[in-house]
């Protein structure tokens, strides 16, 4: 295969990844041309982590920004009357799976010679790249809308983020996040956990460790919690390399789990219209503008799979229901066991198949939901 490139999925145009960039000329956002995958053979098993399948990647760094992400247990749970696998993404060195795209895309950008990057998130993602960035010796530079509460900043605080306070909604912030990325004065890239294809290509190790775990097989169907998306292209990316390097003979069926209250992915693959946004538990996933719709939609339809759609009751029923055995997750990604209870209530998932459930993010930064669901008031 030729060398990768950043490609436009949409009119195949490329570019040569010598020169960083986190769009399109045009704006338009960028994914990766195909890689050609690994074998069992490629892996490394002295690498740490995720680290193990490096020559997956598009380029090796000569030096990772490696914290242990990655390699995550996987344990089995009868849900609905499916024996399920609870991907366990939450156990990383920030408490969700955002670390696997932080290290990767920032170890390439550090390869690259990027030295401060901004990000535009008061979640999971602001926490991870300005924790990886720190681990890097990387400067990095947090937006978050200015009503966001202080206690959701203290973890990218903490690592030595720069926190910029941003007037308005979070649109507002994203916005403006594109205006300071696009300006080549500000001093900072934008390694945006949303649009840089290398947070891609950390995410796809998902695939990689899934076929591992499953003795060099691909499960049956992965059912992923889904806001942006970065997860379900994650697996789309990695398990197409593996079927490309003739280690798997199918694709798994993909299902993206998303709030009813915002789920603009599901209803299109649904079939169903757009509806305005409303405030959910799910916050992790309340994405109503995602950048790669149209690819995130195509994976799931060419994977076999499909969506589904959660009300809050089911979410935190969910939530309740896995902490109540003793698996403390956030709200966000335990919507997609929800969706596991749909999905096999319809026939599309059945007893005896290998199903994946991926469980994103910990329980102990939801504490102020939990309090909610179980009546406590404000903590």
């Amino acid at each position: 295969m030729t060398a990768a490139a950043y490609v436009d999925p949409r009119t195949g145009r490329t570019w040569p990844l010598a020169t960083p960039r986190w769009r399109g000329d045009d704006g338009q956002p960028l994914l990766l041309t195909d890689l050609p995958g690994i074998g069992r053979d490629s892996i490394a098993p002295d690498q740490p982590g995720l680290w193990r399948y490096r020559a997956a990647l598009p380029f090796q760094p000569a030096a990772p920004i490696a914290m242990g992400e990655g390699r995550t247990p996987l344990l089995s749970r009868t849900l609905h009357g499916i024996e399920a696998l609870l991907k366990c993404e939450w156990l990383m060195p920030t408490g969700s799976f955002k670390d696997r795209g932080a290290s990767v895309m920032l170890s390439l950008l550090r390869e690259q010679g990027i030295g401060a990057v901004l990000e535009d998130s008061s979640g999971n993602g602001g926490a991870a790249i300005a924790t990886y960035a720190a681990a890097g010796g990387m400067r990095a530079r947090i937006l978050v809308p200015d009503s966001t509460s202080p206690a959701k900043t203290v973890q990218s605080r903490a690592a030595g983020a720069e926190i910029q306070l941003t007037p308005g909604s979070r649109q507002d912030c994203a916005d403006e996040a594109l205006r300071q990325g696009n300006d080549p004065s500000s001093g900072f890239f934008y390694a945006s956990h949303n649009w840089h294809p290398f947070f891609l290509q950390g995410t796809k190790t998902l695939a990689y460790e899934l076929w591992e775990d499953l003795g060099f097989e691909a499960p049956d169907a992965v059912v992923i919690p889904c806001g942006a998306g970065s997860n379900v292209l994650g697996c789309d990316i990695g398990f197409s390399e593996l079927l490309r390097a003739g280690q798997i003979t199918r694709l798994p069926r993909l299902y993206a789990a998303q709030p009813a209250n915002c789920g603009p992915i599901a209803r299109d693959v649904l079939g169903l219209p757009p509806e305005p946004p409303r405030p959910t538990i799910a916050e992790g996933t309340a994405i109503a503008q995602p950048i790669r719709p149209t690819e995130v939609a195509g994976a799931l339809r060419r994977s076999g799979g499909s969506a589904v759609l959660l009300e809050e009751s089911e979410i935190a029923e969910a939530a309740l229901s896995l902490a109540r055995g003793g698996v403390y997750v956030e709200p966000t990604c335990a919507q997609a066991v929800a969706a596991l209870g749909k999905l096999a209530a319809s026939g599309a998932v059945r007893a005896g198949e290998r199903v994946v459930v991926v469980l994103t993010g910990t329980g102990l930064k939801a504490t102020p939901r939990y309090a909610e669901m179980l009546g406590l008031g404000p903590v």
